[in-house]
């Protein structure tokens, strides 16, 4: 199984996301067993946000992990944009903190860059950890020019990770971003690996290439996406399910090895980017 390094931790390189879970009490049971099902296969990294369902997602994750050893588990939660600042960050990461049931996140990310200075957000990120309310601190939608001036302000190289838009349809950070991020070890968390379910128009699994890839692993057309997704090893890749046998199948997708003339295909049929692109975003 691959692993990745995020703030001093290896973990396999595949996490679980959480977007768009939590807000149906119909897929409740449904969507905790998915959750358990990967903590229980070796899954370590739970991405949740306190934008997500307005608090639910939080709450949907505090009640999955119940049955587990706090120290087997890395957690990752966000802080928005509009409560970023030394007035309200402390009280925001409080409630996500008291929705989830724990003492402190692994890992919390700047969701996306707001109206307050990096350097207020940074020093306020830097002071929770210090209180050992975080572990380690990132950032979330961060293009080239965003990560270069986050290093110039005091702690900014304490950035533990970037979480972006990646997958195969959606590979503009190929330009430049992924690079920067290997020159300056700093992980990436790609979120929407798998083009959330391939329901962003670019018809990923039933497209002919990676359909033949998939046949010749002997695994689905999704497992090829993850796999490409965590083909370096600085990218650990979130998708979501809220079903326990997909969640199987991501698990399973870390130990994918795609060959070399699979990523040539790959990058044949959709081209890594030759000019800068404006940061894609969902």
């Amino acid at each position: 199984m691959k692993k990745v390094v995020i703030s001093g931790r290896s973990m396999p390189a595949i996490g679980i996301g959480t977007w768009h879970m939590g807000d149906s009490n119909s897929l409740r049971k449904q969507e905790i067993e998915a959750i358990r099902t990967g903590i229980e296969n070796g899954l370590q990294l739970i991405d949740t946000a306190e934008m997500y369902g307005n608090g639910k997602s939080e709450l949907l994750v505090g009640e999955a992990i119940k049955p587990y050893n706090r120290d087997q588990l890395y957690i990752v939660d966000k802080v928005l944009p509009s409560n970023a600042s030394h007035a309200r960050l402390e009280r925001s990461l409080d409630s996500s903190l008291k929705k989830v049931g724990v003492d402190y996140f692994d890992l919390y990310l700047y969701h996306w860059r707001g109206g307050v200075t990096l350097e207020e957000t940074i020093f306020e990120l830097n002071r929770m950890v210090l209180k050992g309310k975080i572990k380690a601190w990132g950032v979330s939608n961060f293009d080239v020019d965003d990560m270069e001036e986050l290093l110039t302000v005091p702690h900014g190289k304490d950035c533990a990770a970037n979480e972006d838009l990646y997958n195969i349809g959606n590979r503009g950070i190929d330009f430049d971003l992924i690079e920067w991020q290997r020159q300056h070890n700093i992980p990436l968390i790609a979120y929407s690996p798998v083009s959330q379910g391939d329901s962003l128009g670019k018809n990923l699994t039933t497209n002919e290439v990676i359909m033949e890839i998939a046949q010749n692993h002997g695994i689905t057309p999704y497992q090829v996406l993850l796999a490409w997704a965590i083909r370096n090893p600085q990218t650990i890749a979130i998708p979501q399910t809220s079903n326990p046998k997909h969640m199987l199948d991501n698990v399973k997708a870390a130990s994918v090895e795609l060959t070399s003339e699979d990523l040539t295909l790959i990058d044949k049929e959709f081209p890594k980017p030759r000019k800068k692109k404006y940061l894609e975003m969902l």
